[in-house]
């Protein structure tokens, strides 16, 4: 024993960062999908802080939001994980942190960005299609039939109605409180006072930075080396492909995946 003593005093172990890739848009994962969830991501983050001793894991972050309940759920397990292995969480934005992506930020200790990040958008939409009058002049009957009054909200195929709308607005302005409630808790003291940060506007790089939302602007790699020495390595954890993913099966869904997170990207310019 004091001979193995002995060797590690002479030849310390590098420190080791687990790095996370959170690239893509936020979902329930199909198929053939490859959207972030919880589902998906679970082993990864659990490889991440319980493999070896690492000094810290990084979350290396690209994404547009998507759903809140998954960002929430992601967010919950680094949090849990960092609490009960005692390690600190960094975030680092790279194109977009926005929306969920920026959720997802939260669950980190600190929060880095390149200077041209996006970085924000607290705020919860739903969009979708009136089709009523298309269908109309090409002869089509829409018919639908529901046990309970409620069940049939903002059917695309018929005219908006007052009172769905007042049921949506009710579902995002719950949903809205709550991604408030995490930033508020996680950033804290961070943010300035007096200002609303919460009505979905977005802040590039150290814009972000003199909002609160972030901590600083810079890169995975050098802030990590600065933080834990020149000798640090750092330990990429993936989730595992699937054999469809792997061949890359086309299929309706992927098409239509596709579609939604081209959309998602589209609102940053991206």
């Amino acid at each position: 024993m004091k001979l193995v003593s002995r060797l590690r005093e002479l030849f310390p172990s590098r420190p080791t960062v687990a790095v996370i890739r959170l690239y893509g848009a936020i979902g329930v994962s199909g198929r053939f999908g490859s959207a972030l969830s919880d589902h998906a991501l679970a082993g990864t983050i659990e490889r991440a802080f319980r493999r070896g001793k690492p000094k810290a894991v990084a979350l290396a972050i690209n994404s547009p939001g998507g759903s809140p309940t998954q960002s929430a759920l992601i967010a919950a397990r680094i949090r849990r994980l960092a609490a009960e292995r005692n390690i600190p969480v960094f975030a680092f934005c790279e194109d977009v942190a926005a929306s969920g992506g920026y959720w997802l930020a939260t669950a980190a200790d600190e929060i880095w960005a390149d200077d041209n990040s996006v970085i924000g958008s607290i705020g919860v939409i739903s969009a979708g299609f009136g089709l009523q009058d298309l269908i109309a002049r090409h002869g089509v009957e829409r018919r639908v039939h529901t046990a309970g009054q409620s069940k049939s909200m903002l059917d695309p195929f018929r005219p908006e109605q007052p009172e769905d709308v007042a049921r949506l607005t009710r579902v995002l302005e719950r949903i809205h409180a709550n991604f408030k409630l995490q930033v508020a808790s996680r950033r804290g003291a961070k943010l300035p006072e007096g200002e609303d940060l919460f009505t979905g506007d977005i802040w590039i790089g150290a814009e972000a930075r003199d909002k609160g939302l972030i901590d600083g602007v810079g890169h995975l790699i050098p802030v990590m080396k600065a933080k834990f020495g020149p000798k640090t390595r750092f330990a990429l954890c993936s989730p595992k492909r699937s054999l469809f993913q792997r061949i890359g099966a086309p299929g309706a869904a992927s098409l239509v995946e596709a579609v939604e997170d081209r959309s998602l990207w589209a609102r940053y310019g991206l």
